[in-house]
């Protein structure tokens, strides 16, 4: 179960804490007394629990690095002991502790010169952009360096010191200098090979081309592909799926597209697409688009990036949003900085004009959700022995308010009365950001899936043969073969860069085929009677929609979305709102079941889902789709391509009338806008964050 486990976790690392702790008390007890045995095996014990520590325990590694507490600490304060045992042990003659000692301290400068080799390596293959998708050939791209020798010194350190300590062990066990000297011989040399190879990566035949080269290339690039519209993304680890959900859309679109990121991490973050991507980190590099024939900017997401953007002068902005809701996070004000806002439906447009925060309504075009096609329509009532019952709550958002999420005044009334009723299949999907911000919300998450696995082994039926386990495994080796890139675990950035190419012409049609195979094959391997815990991204939400017969939800843009196929739904109600302010305030929930905290209304809620004569929300829910998401004639993807069009029109017609207008200078308004650019990276914080890899975030302390 999740909580047995990180108590498990927990419980190891305590115990691996204790014991490293014990080790340097006894090496240092064995050095001072001294008793030989103890001093040898308390430090080869303690070595060896820094190597285990290395490789198993990166979140406790993490912690002694916050106070402090590093490798290179610890190995340093191994060795002293170390130093200290040979003058300590009567044994030991006085005349071998000094070359020794010397020979030890070299070691330790070989390790730093290779560390800073290791530094100005990585350093030297930091591209000023990313790409996907697009062939860099012309920038030189190279394979990786060992990533023990340029990204992971902790490891380095406590590799190559294995034989300088077994040689001291030996030293001092056998009162003899030549066991030391070879060993601590043999860790120099390991460091110091590790630096002329990691040098060669400096040599003209592994450079790859320097920072102004990539600029001029990404330009010659630009022009030749002519972009015409980008989606520019940026955002934390687990924000990907906000432009994931705008992928296939984007696809679609009339002209040149691209995808346009500012965070290094997130060009893997972003699934399976045959779309150009390009990272630009750097505001300054930004300007580039400003050159190109980019017009249109689509964005689905605020950020603090996105400001940065919206100052390239030649190109419009409108905001897509990744899904409406009632939520006031539905109607930010920072909306009024697009040039236009998009909106499914009328009742977004009318959640703007209620909200008063000045977009102009001029500006809110309707263009439906060209995303929701894959939803299928309402047949009628469950057919099947089971009533499949979707809950998906929503996360808990950024503020204090307990109507966010229902997880954690209701979600476990609600699960608890669905799993009581023995006709009920359960899908369990909570948000993916579920317990970032409030830890009741996360704790309410563990305790409900462990309801569920309780609930699954009180059930029992016959299940699918083991012929539909081996169909599941093999779709899904056929998808992670077209969507996941086999990187080798040394590949960095750049490696990564040069293997993600242009795709092959027919990828994204075997893409979508081969997710539809894995999804028929996916839903076919779980017997009907068993109920489900969906946490990763497979499957998607709008498949877990087509296997629903009814879903349980908050006020959020899965409510709206699931209307468009006019099933059955309901809110969950934890805002303190009585039923008839909530239904008032909230658009979406007009034609929802709505649930108390204490789920009392769900026994009714399903003989209504099995029995269409008790459904009385039906025409409601009819009504309420067109007023959510706009007509269904022309389709959503027509009109969305269509919004895009009229937009970059409307940007080269501003265009052409600045320059009429102004008589522009050649070159006059680049130079404004690049100084400008200058300015704002001087003025913004740095960009810190935790390391995208566990096994490389000892980097940063040696």
């Amino acid at each position: 179960m999740p909580s047995a486990g990180l108590s498990t976790r927990r419980a190891v690392q305590l115990t691996a804490l204790l014991a490293l702790t014990v080790f340097y008390a006894a090496q240092l007890a064995g050095a001072l007394l001294p008793n030989v045995p103890v001093f040898i095996a308390a430090s080869v014990a303690g070595l060896a629990l820094d190597l285990y520590l290395t490789h198993q325990q990166p979140g406790l590694l993490a912690l002694l690095g916050k106070v402090r507490f590093d490798v290179t600490t610890r190995q340093l304060l191994r060795d002293m002991l170390i130093v200290i045992g040979l003058v300590r042990i009567p044994d030991v003659p006085p005349d071998i502790e000094r070359p020794l000692t010397l020979l030890l301290l070299a070691a330790y400068a070989a390790h730093f010169l290779c560390q800073a080799v290791a530094q100005f390596v990585r350093r030297s293959r930091t591209l000023p952009i990313l790409t996907r998708n697009i062939d860099a050939s012309d920038l030189r791209l190279t394979i990786a360096p060992p990533r023990l020798l340029a990204r992971q010194p902790s490891r380095r350190l406590l590799r190559f010191a294995i034989p300088g300590t077994v040689g001291l062990m030996l030293s001092a066990s056998l009162s003899s200098e030549v066991w030391g000297i070879l060993g601590v011989g043999l860790s120099i040399a390991l460091s110091l090979g590790g630096a002329v190879y990691l040098g060669t990566w400096m040599l003209p035949k592994k450079r790859h081309a320097n920072e102004q080269q990539a600029l001029a290339w990404l330009d010659r690039w630009l022009a030749a592909y002519k972009p015409t519209v980008g989606m520019y993304f940026s955002g934390g680890t687990t924000s990907a799926y906000q432009a994931n959900m705008w992928l296939s859309t984007v696809a679609q679109l009339d002209g040149n597209p691209i995808i346009v990121l500012r965070e290094r991490f997130m060009v893997q973050k972003i699934e399976a697409t045959d779309i150009p991507i390009i990272c630009i980190p750097k505001v300054a590099h930004l300007m580039h688009l400003e050159h190109s024939t980019l017009k249109v900017m689509l964005h689905p997401a605020n950020s603090g990036k996105t400001s940065q953007v919206l100052r390239i002068p030649t190109v419009k902005h409108a905001f897509i949003n990744h899904g409406e809701s009632d939520k006031l996070s539905s109607c930010n004000p920072y909306a009024k900085a697009y040039d236009e806002v998009w909106v499914a439906g009328p009742a977004a447009r009318e959640r703007y004009q209620l909200a008063d925060i000045g977009v102009d309504d001029r500006d809110v075009v309707e263009v439906g959700r060209p995303q929701l096609s894959p939803i299928e329509p309402y047949t009628g009532p469950p057919q099947g022995a089971y009533t499949t019952v979707l809950y998906a709550p929503t996360w808990e958002g950024w503020t204090n308010d307990p109507g966010n999420t229902s997880i954690i005044l209701a979600g476990e009334n609600v699960v608890r009365a669905l799993l009581a009723d023995p006709g009920v299949r359960l899908l369990y999907k909570p948000h993916p950001m579920t317990g970032s911000v409030d830890p009741r919300a996360g704790a309410a998450n563990l305790r409900i899936q462990e309801m569920i696995v309780e609930a699954n082994s009180k059930r029992s039926g016959e299940r699918p043969g083991p012929e539909a386990t081996a169909e599941l495994e093999r779709c899904a080796r056929e998808l992670d073969e077209l969507t996941t890139t086999a990187f080798r675990p040394g590949a960095d950035e750049v490696e990564k860069m040069m293997l993600q190419s242009t795709p092959e012409a027919d990828r994204a049609e075997r893409v979508a085929a081969a997710t539809a195979a894995w999804e028929a094959a996916n839903w076919a391997a779980f017997p009907e009677w068993e109920h489900q815990i969906i946490t990763g991204p497979r499957p998607t939400i709008y498949t877990c929609f087509n296997q629903s017969d009814l879903l349980i939800s908050d006020v959020s843009s899965v409510v709206s979305d699931y209307l468009s196929s006019e099933k059955p739904y309901a809110v969950a109600n934890t805002s303190g709102l009585g039923e008839k302010e909530f239904r008032a305030g909230f658009p979406t929930v007009r034609a929802a079941t709505i649930l108390g905290p204490a789920a009392e209304e769900i026994p009714a809620l399903l003989e209504s889902v099995r029995d269409p004569s008790k459904d009385t929300l039906a025409t409601a829910r009819a009504e309420l789709k067109v007023h959510l998401l706009g007509p269904s004639d022309p389709p959503s993807m027509t009109r969305f391509n269509q919004a895009v069009t009229d937009l970059y029109d409307s940007t080269v017609a501003r265009n052409e009338r600045v320059a009429r207008r102004t008589n522009e200078i050649p070159g006059q308004r680049e130079t404004e806008a690049q100084e400008a650019a200058e300015e704002a990276e001087l003025e913004a914080p740095v960009n810190g964050g935790t390391p995208s890899d566990p096994e490389e975030a000892d980097q940063v302390t040696a």
